[in-house]
């Protein structure tokens, strides 16, 4: 069996920063400010595990990247790419990272349009998308996965138009739709504290109505059953993913009469606040209480000690968009209609030295 090709994530784990620093110093992007003793040791991980930045080859053959309808000699290598929000969370631009670099082993490149959720920025958008004799498609993502109702100026083009959506769903669910595992994260992460020997773990979880608050919570509840584990719904807190109510929730739960022995916040900012609230009780990390994060921000690595985690994979989210945008795109429009392709990305276990066994 081949080998996986190392990604990305592969590299960020194991130089121990994040997805984008690895993007910065693989693209010899001079504008960011990297030490250099970062870059030798991103450049020096990327060579051991033999990661190698995507490079575009000759041009594709023109039935890979067909050529614009009604318009000769022009070939579709556009890919659009909407999105509600980049700025208030470094999430987003990983995936865009992702989908630039897959679309740029196929030839293609990525035009970003940010719209805020405004529906008439999102028309325009679409518009001056549409009227390009080279789109191939069009990505439509937002900040946090939830069920959109796609926009009427690209509902109309659906049948000329591939769609695909990014970390979000409609409510028919006839596009293809790339989303992160989140049921699956949870469960990964609740098994690995159970693993190490943990039966009481307090959940502490993001604001309850957003679909990855739900689908963490699931997870955890799963792999509580899993183990034949009762839950307990004493041990559980409801958050807003901000550090405050990770040290607030945390207070609570080590205030009861039997406390957890593990923690697993739904993010790592909650995260944050519960190793703060824990070192205020005189509580160390992990030899009183093993604590488990969520996304595998930046501020992950740098916590004391560093934060085990679970990564939220953005950047291959936006690589499988892409794919799946050149799989519809060579597609005939009635077949797409009748297709649904759901993909869920995996969420990996990134183990620090937050978590140690219970005895």
């Amino acid at each position: 069996m081949p080998t996986r090709r190392p990604t990305m994530t592969d590299v960020a784990q194991a130089a121990g920063v994040s997805q984008s620093t690895v993007s910065m110093v693989l693209n010899n992007m001079t504008g960011a400010r990297l030490s250099a003793e970062t870059r030798s040791k991103v450049l020096g991980v990327a060579m051991e595990l033999g990661y190698r930045l995507p490079r575009r080859e000759a041009p594709a053959p023109a039935a890979a990247i067909p050529a614009a309808p009604g318009v000769p000699g022009v070939r579709r290598n556009l890919i659009g790419y909407l999105v509600d929000e980049i700025s208030t969370s470094p999430h987003p631009v990983v995936s865009v990272d992702g989908a630039r670099d897959a679309a740029w082993t196929h030839d293609c490149v990525v035009s970003v349009a940010v719209t805020r959720g405004n529906a008439e920025q999102e028309a325009a958008a679409i518009e001056m998308l549409a009227m390009h004799p080279a789109l191939l498609g069009i990505v439509y993502s937002t900040i946090f996965t939830r069920e959109v109702a796609l926009p009427p100026a690209l509902v109309h083009r659906l049948g000329t138009v591939p769609v695909v959506l990014l970390n979000c769903h409609d409510e028919q669910h006839k596009l293809p739709t790339i989303v992160p595992g989140e049921v699956g994260g949870g469960h990964a992460a609740t098994e690995h504290l159970i693993a190490m020997g943990h039966t009481r773990i307090g959940f502490i979880n993001g604001e309850p109505w957003m679909e990855a608050a739900k689908d963490r919570i699931k997870g955890y509840r799963r792999a509580l059953a899993t183990a034949d584990l009762p839950f307990d719904p004493a041990l559980v807190r409801d958050g807003d993913w901000m550090s405050g109510t990770g040290f607030e929730a945390t207070r609570s739960l080590m205030a009861g009469p039997r406390p957890p022995t593990a923690l697993f916040c739904a993010n790592d900012l909650m995260a944050l606040g519960a190793m703060e609230a824990l070192a205020q009780l005189g509580l160390k990390v992990p030899d009183d209480v093993s604590v488990m994060g969520y996304d595998d921000q930046e501020i992950s690595r740098h916590t004391h000690p560093p934060l085990t985690t679970m990564v939220l994979p953005n950047y291959e989210m936006g690589r499988a968009a892409v794919e799946a945008l050149l799989v519809a795109a060579d597609t005939p429009a009635a077949q797409r209609a009748s297709r649904r392709h759901l993909i869920k990305i995996d969420c990996p276990l990134v183990e620090r030295q937050t978590v140690r066994r219970h005895a």
